[in-house]
């Protein structure tokens, strides 16, 4: 197959992981792949030094009718199968412009678990073949509460690639490198700094702990635009010297091997990729119940769930990880058990193969 990406968003959190991770994926399995971008997207870079092929658009707006005519032109001359889209504005753009060169399949992958409106004014919605939700819990949402036709929309995972999701350095060597010892406590945080991470929630929840637990400290792997608003916020908390801004990381599997648990505080997710991540290494989760995540982790058996925006569970799940070493290994254990079953890379491709072939058998024969 010959498949395109659109991705409009310059950052590179889960979402453009995800994306990057089936890209090189489904090119490991002989199909030919391009990305669409704009020029000052990470995933650019990240997909250009993977090898991948990439375009590079203005994407101003849902009405960059200018590069959906662009878009379309190249998707004729590189005679695309499949169109996957992935952020609004690229949705926008790459919807249309995938329908006006007749693009056999198109795709639009949801990442979140925000509603999506449709209606006259929302036409968008309406081009796409199928809506990819990135777990369950984000396809119920789409179907029961924004009115998507269930056949529209189908349910694939964020798949890891276990085997080679690895820490390249020893535990104490990381450690070291970050100025800490055995006896600290290390809470880790990966993803985005921006305001549904609720890294602010996070932080209530460490000053509840700030006395019983002298050694924890809190490491936020990820850059975003809340990062001076947290720092001030920690230095108000009396919170300065325990919480440790390491900005963009590429070393994430190390982090976590170094780590003693993985916080997560969304108030809205899809599958997160961190969980999947942290508990494929069998680190122990604390999470938000929130979106996808209940898949993921099923409380007191593969992890613990609080409610969230509830800083007081959220510091009494943390306790009980850090007091009890031996029972948090054992919940991580059985964590990495369950997503090692279920939320593999490899399972993620099938599952994408499987709907875009499907897809294109269904295209050829409606064209006779």
């Amino acid at each position: 197959m010959r498949i395109l990406h659109t991705e409009w968003s310059d950052g590179f959190g889960g979402q453009e992981r995800r994306i990057l991770a089936e890209m090189k994926g489904m090119r490991a399995r002989g199909h030919d792949i391009w990305l669409a971008t704009r020029e000052g997207a990470q995933l650019r870079v990240a997909a250009e030094t993977a090898g991948i092929p990439t375009l590079i658009l203005p994407l101003r707006g849902a009405a960059d009718l200018a590069s959906a005519a662009r878009l379309a032109r190249e998707l004729r001359r590189l005679r695309i199968d499949v169109v996957n889209t992935h952020s609004g504005v690229d949705s926008w753009v790459g919807g249309i412009a995938a329908r006006w060169a007749r693009s056999p399949v198109l795709l639009r992958t949801r990442h979140l678990n925000n509603p999506l409106r449709r209606g006259w004014t929302n036409f968008v919605h309406y081009l796409p073949d199928r809506i990819v939700a990135c777990g369950e819990a984000v396809r119920a949402r789409l179907v029961e509460e924004c009115g998507f036709p269930a056949a529209q929309v189908v349910s694939i995972p964020t798949g890891i690639d276990f085997a080679g999701f690895r820490p390249a350095r020893d535990r104490a060597t990381v450690r070291a490198g970050l100025g800490f010892g055995e006896d600290d406590e290390l809470l880790l945080m990966v993803g985005v700094l921006r305001g549904v991470k609720r890294h602010l929630l996070a932080l209530d929840a460490l000053q509840r702990l700030a006395d019983a637990r002298p050694r924890l400290q809190l490491i936020l792997a990820g850059d975003g635009p809340m990062r001076d608003e947290l720092g001030a916020r920690a230095d108000a908390l009396g919170l300065s010297g325990r919480v440790h801004f390491l900005g963009h990381r590429d070393d994430v599997p190390d982090l976590l091997g170094a780590a003693d648990a993985l916080l997560l505080s969304s108030r809205s997710e899809g599958v997160p990729q961190a969980v999947t991540q942290a508990l494929g290494l069998g680190l122990p989760v604390v999470a938000t119940r929130v979106g996808g995540v209940p898949e993921l982790i099923r409380d007191e058996d593969t992890g613990l769930l609080v409610p969230p925006e509830d800083a007081e569970a959220m510091a009494a799940a943390l306790e009980r990880v850090f007091a009890d070493p031996d029972w948090a290994r054992n919940l991580g254990e059985r964590g990495r058990a369950h997503v090692h079953a279920h939320f593999s890379l490899d399972a993620m491709l099938d599952a994408t193969e499987r709907l875009c072939d499907d897809l294109l058998h269904h295209s050829a024969r409606t064209a006779r």
